[in-house]
């Protein structure tokens, strides 16, 4: 994996908030944040689910999409909006979310995990068009940032460069499906947690053993892959 932080050890998230099994995840992600703070914070990386899709969604797609949701909803419990397949013409590209993510790492990566969550929330269980830049202005207002101020950021080269950069880095990652949790440090390695979904039972006990034990090269038996 590339060197994506210097903090001792840590948790590597790639995620894309047009994913319904990371709005799955949300719970879990966040309840790993909140157990652990500063001790093992959370790196987001965007992984790019959909980017660049510029064609609206067909009866096909909607239902092949309904269905996921639905499997999520019962799995997990997280609320959706099903009124979203109702929509005509909706074209399910991730691209603007993602670069509102990693805008957000730009400007105030203190609340980077915070606004990936209202994303996903406005856009799973609030039926908001979070493709529309607009849309993921206003949200990152409520995050304390100057509206427009974030606008200008979202337009410009560097934004788009940053965030194929993050696609670039989960690729190079050997990651092939969201959501997947790494741990480890930039002088060891990393090993993985989870790749696809799994309930926070049993994670902060299994990372907190795994914290304890002296800084070597990870394997996936330390971190309790699951």
């Amino acid at each position: 994996m590339q060197e994506l932080t210097e903090h001792p050890r840590h948790l590597v998230y790639f995620a894309d908030p047009m994913c319904s099994w990371c709005w799955g995840f949300s719970p879990v992600i966040n309840g790993l944040a909140d157990h652990f703070g500063a001790r093992l914070p959370v790196t987001v990386i965007i992984g790019g689910l959909r980017p660049g899709t510029n064609t609206p969604m067909s009866e096909e797609m909607k239902a092949d999409i309904r269905h996921h949701w639905e499997q999520v909803h019962e799995r997990t419990g997280q609320p959706f909006d099903l009124s979203f397949f109702e929509r005509e013409g909706f074209i399910y590209d991730t691209e603007p979310a993602d670069r509102a993510i990693v805008v957000m790492r730009l400007l105030n990566p203190l609340v980077m995990l915070s606004y990936f969550n209202s994303v996903q929330r406005a856009f799973y269980a609030e039926n908001r068009d979070v493709t529309n830049e607009e849309v993921l202005a206003d949200l990152a207002a409520e995050h304390g940032l100057e509206r427009e101020r974030f606008l200008t950021a979202l337009r410009t080269d560097q934004a788009r460069k940053s965030t194929q950069a993050d696609f670039e880095t989960a690729r190079a990652s050997g990651v092939t499906g969201f959501p997947t949790l790494y741990a480890g440090d930039t002088q060891s390695g990393y090993a993985m947690v989870t790749t696809g979904y799994r309930p926070l039972d049993g994670l902060p006990e299994i990372l907190e053993d795994w914290l304890s034990m002296p800084p070597t090269t990870p394997t996936t038996s330390d971190v309790g892959h699951a």
